[in-house]
């Protein structure tokens, strides 16, 4: 297996609306906002070689909206999805599946891009994955999420007839929310506090489990459990979720490839007095 981590640029989100109820006070020393109370954040994803596939996990947001819609986001940075697949030496048209951790903007809007007055997916020889659950939770959206599912980025996947479901009956025998094998050394962890069946990927790389983190866990400082997004559908569920994979996590020695970090592509855990703390941070090329 080989890894490949493709920046796709930086966005802007409210700070608060990250860190949820933690006080402004203490997750402003890590991630200063600006006049406006916005933070920095990623938008990383990662690409997947083994065997005969090349799997993209999540595509960033995408350029297809109209400006009024980027202006709420400050889009900046020099990095795009079709200028870091070239510098790998990879094109749209080479991957072969699209891995959708969830359907919120910025994670699936590079899906679909627009052709005149249509929309038609941007990786033409991929098939793309979600789930049943969450497809619906997506494509029949809650008041509370339906800015960020927006029908363009969603609707023309499965129009095109590209679109897969992960089969969520083949899980681990001891572990109810664990999908093994969607891949060759490709595990899948499902999540529900932060939206409807959330997916986690888990690779085994170098002998090591490593966790593209999507929402779970967007940056380093999110470790700590009470520091939940208020974004998160179920917050007391994502602190309940968090805390198992923590555990595992540190005791595992995983490694977590971090989606929205703007600083750390990946990091380690440890078990502290404190509880389950950052380790060590790290590039995805020292691994």
């Amino acid at each position: 297996m080989e890894l490949y981590s493709i920046d796709t640029g930086f966005f802007k989100l409210d700070g608060g609306a990250m860190f949820g109820v933690v006080p402004k006070t203490l997750w402003s020393k890590h991630h200063p906002p600006d006049e406006k109370n916005l933070c920095t954040w990623a938008m990383r994803c990662l690409l997947v070689r083994t065997g005969d596939r090349l799997i993209l996990i999540d595509n960033g947001i995408g350029d297809k909206q109209d400006d009024r819609f980027f202006s709420h986001y400050d889009l900046h940075g020099e990095a795009t999805l079709d200028g870091s697949l070239k510098k790998h030496g990879f094109s749209k048209d080479d991957i072969t599946d699209v891995f959708l951790t969830h359907l919120h903007f910025d994670h699936c809007g590079g899906s679909i891009v627009r052709k005149g007055e249509v929309f038609a997916p941007a990786f033409r020889n991929a098939t793309y994955w979600s789930n049943k659950p969450h497809w619906d939770w997506a494509t029949k959206p809650n008041p509370r999420e339906k800015a960020s599912f927006l029908k363009e980025n969603i609707l023309p996947i499965q129009e095109s007839g590209q679109l897969k479901f992960v089969d969520l009956e083949r899980k681990d025998a001891t572990e109810n929310t664990y999908i093994t094998e969607l891949f060759p050394g490709f595990d899948v962890l499902l999540v529900n506090g932060h939206t409807d069946a959330m997916m986690i990927p888990h690779l085994k790389y170098k002998g090591r489990t490593l966790c593209y983190m999507a929402d779970l866990l967007p940056s380093v400082h999110h470790v700590p459990l009470p520091w939940v997004m208020a974004y998160d559908t179920r917050p007391l569920l994502t602190m309940t979720e968090k805390a198992g994979f923590l555990e595992r996590a540190a005791d595992g020695e995983f490694v977590l490839f971090l989606e929205h970090d703007n600083v750390n592509e990946c990091a380690t855990l440890e078990r502290t007095e404190k509880g389950v703390r950052l380790k060590e941070a790290m590039p995805l090329s020292s691994i």
